[in-house]
C-alpha cells in the first residue's frame, strides 16, 4: 500500500514501486529521490521468507528454487540497493559531520539462530551481516557509513498473517519486553544510526534479548 501511505503523509513522501534486484527499477527510485535533494540516507528493509528443509518430511531434497529465490531478494537485492545508493552518495559534498551519506540494511536474529526450515532466510540474513563490515570498510574512503539492524519478532504485515493467539505467544517468548517489537522502534534505531556518525560497520540486534529456539 505504498501509494496510499505516501499520500497519507501529505506530500512529504513519494512512492516508487520497484524490484530490488532490478538495476533499472532501483535507478528510477533514486532518480525520484534526487528530484528532492541529494541522496544522503538509505534504509533498506525489503525481504521475503520461504521454508526449506535440507530433507523434506517425504524424504525429498529441499527446494533449490526456493532457496535461490530467497537469496536473490534478501541478499542480492541488498547488495544491489546498497551499491546503487552508494555510487550516488559518493558524488555528494560532505556534510559538516564529514559524512556524504549513511546506509541502514536489515538482517534478522535468524542470521545467528536460524530455526528449522529457515535455511534460505537465515543464510541470506547472515550474508547481510557479513556484508556490513566489508561495505563499511569499502565505503570509508567515500565517507559513507553502513550499519545493519537485526530485528527479532516484530509486528509487521508479514506477521499479521499469523493468527492472533500465535502472535501473542510469540510476543510472550521475548524476555523483556514480553511483546512483539513495533515498527516505530525499528524506525527510532534506524534514525539514530543515520544521525550518529560514529556508528559504522556494526550490526545491532533489536530483539528484547530473545535467542531463537530450534523450532
Amino acid at each position: 500500500a505504498g501509494a496510499e501511505v505516501a499520500a497519507s503523509l501529505g506530500g512529504a513522501a513519494r512512492f516508487v514501486a520497484a524490484d530490488v534486484t532490478d538495476t533499472d527499477a532501483m535507478q528510477a527510485v533514486y532518480d525520484e529521490a534526487e528530484r528532492h535533494g541529494p541522496l544522503r540516507a538509505l534504509v533498506h528493509c525489503a525481504g521475503r521468507g520461504g521454508a526449506v528443509r535440507l530433507v523434506e518430511k517425504d524424504g525429498s531434497p529441499g527446494s533449490l528454487e526456493t532457496y535461490v529465490a530467497v537469496i536473490q531478494t534478501n541478499l542480492v537485492g541488498s547488495f544491489n540497493v546498497l551499491r546503487l545508493a552508494a555510487a550516488r552518495m559518493a558524488r555528494n559534498e560532505p556534510m559538516p559531520c564529514g559524512d556524504r551519506g549513511a546506509c541502514v540494511l536489515t538482517a534478522s536474529v535468524a542470521a545467528y539462530e536460524g530455526q528449522i526450515g529457515q535455511a534460505p532466510y537465515a543464510s541470506s540474513k547472515a550474508g547481510v551481516v557479513g556484508m556490513t563490515i566489508v561495505a563499511a570498510r569499502d565505503l570509508a574512503g567515500k565517507a559513507i557509513r553502513v550499519c545493519t539492524i537485526a530485528p527479532g519478532l516484530f509486528d509487521t504485515p508479514l506477521l499479521a498473517r499469523v493468527p492472533q493467539p500465535v502472535r501473542e505467544a510469540l510476543g510472550q517468548s521475548v524476555p523483556h519486553p514480553a511483546r512483539l517489537g513495533m515498527p516505530d522502534e525499528f524506525a527510532q534505531l534506524a534514525l539514530h544510526i543515520l544521525e550518529n556518525s560514529m556508528l559504522n560497520g556494526e550490526t545491532i540486534r533489536l530483539d528484547g534479548a530473545i535467542r531463537m529456539a530450534p523450532r
